[in-house]
Order: C-alpha cells, then sequence, then structure tokens
C-alpha cells in the first residue's frame, strides 16, 4: 500500500490546500510552511491541535509572508531604480497593453508544484508517526506530528512556530492525545 493511499480525506486535504497556499504566495515548491497553514485552515485532528494552541490560518499566512514572502523572486524596484527602470512606470505599460493584473498572472505557479525534501521528509514522517500508534491510516494528526518531528534547519514551519511562542514538544504532545482519542 502506498503512502497516499493511507491518508483520510482530512490529510488529503491538507495536501490540496498547502498546493494552494503555495500558489497563492506565489512560491515555486510546496515547504513545510505550507504545509502548517494547511494543517490550520483544514480540518480533523490537526487543525484542533494548532487551534488549540492558538494557530489561527490567518496569523501563520501572515507570518509566512514575512518569513518566506511573497514569490520567489519579488522585484525590488529600489533595486531597479539604480539603473534607471521605474518599476511603476514599466507596471503601468504592462498592464496598459496587456490588462490589469498583467504582471501578477504571469508571476503565478502554474502546473504541476513539487514539495521541498524536508516537505516531504515531514510527509514521510507522518507515516511513520501513524505506524508508531499503531494507526492504519494517516489523518490530519499525524501529518502535523510528522511536520514537527522533522526538525531539519530547512523546517520553516518550526520557525514558524516559535515566532508565534508556540512549543513544538508540547504541540506533539496534544496532537498526538487528540490523534489517539479519535481512534479509540
Amino acid at each position: 500500500m502506498k503512502m497516499f493511499e493511507r491518508f483520510t480525506n482530512d490529510a488529503r486535504q491538507v495536501v490540496i490546500l498547502a498546493q494552494d497556499e503555495c500558489r497563492a504566495l506565489g512560491h515555486s515548491s510546496i515547504g513545510t510552511v505550507h504545509l502548517l497553514v494547511a494543517l490550520s485552515a483544514g480540518e480533523g485532528a490537526g487543525a484542533r491541535a494548532l487551534r488549540d494552541h492558538g494557530l489561527e490560518p490567518a496569523d501563520l499566512r501572515e507570518r509566512v509572508r514575512r518569513l518566506a514572502g511573497l514569490g520567489a523572486d519579488p522585484i525590488d524596484g529600489a533595486a531597479l531604480a539604480t539603473i534607471g527602470i521605474d518599476l511603476e512606470e514599466v507596471q503601468r505599460a504592462v498592464e496598459s497593453a496587456f490588462g490589469a493584473g498583467a504582471l501578477e498572472s504571469a508571476r503565478q505557479v502554474k502546473g504541476h508544484i513539487r514539495f521541498t525534501v524536508q516537505a516531504k521528509k515531514a510527509l514521510e514522517l507522518s507515516l511513520r508517526s501513524a505506524l508508531a500508534l499503531k494507526h492504519k491510516h494517516i489523518n490530519s494528526g499525524h501529518v502535523l506530528l510528522g511536520l514537527l518531528r522533522s526538525r531539519g534547519a530547512d523546517n520553516l514551519a518550526l520557525e514558524i512556530l516559535a515566532e508565534a511562542d508556540v512549543d513544538a514538544d508540547d504541540l506533539a504532545a496534544a496532537a498526538t492525545r487528540i490523534v489517539q482519542s479519535n481512534a479509540a
């Protein structure tokens, strides 16, 4: 049985919402921060554990914007000005030729979006979390546990939790309790 076949509906929804969050931010790959926001915006054990710790989707999105930024390569108007290019004038010219919002729609990520190595690791650890609890399926609580167990330096979701004054170990303990109570 493949890993994604074990995902419950709420865990699958997390993956879909993570892709949506990634696109909305103009990022080129789905990372741990997208999984974190998706977990908070979804349903099930993962969302409940996050909300019980005061983590709401809007706040997490704002923290992601501050930490990871909008888009993989934001246009730096000040840098362009140093070489004589007026970004606002370029935007006006493009929009007059191609319509309002033309630059933004061109920057949106289309098609398949890959997971970062760290996000893949978090999803793999969600399977291990489920197996450790002797569960046959992976729900959003297991995804949260996998995300929290993925302790690499590239896990920006853990930075966001620390910035929000949430202890990852306390959150993992709460998520485990919720997952176990749902399985009983």
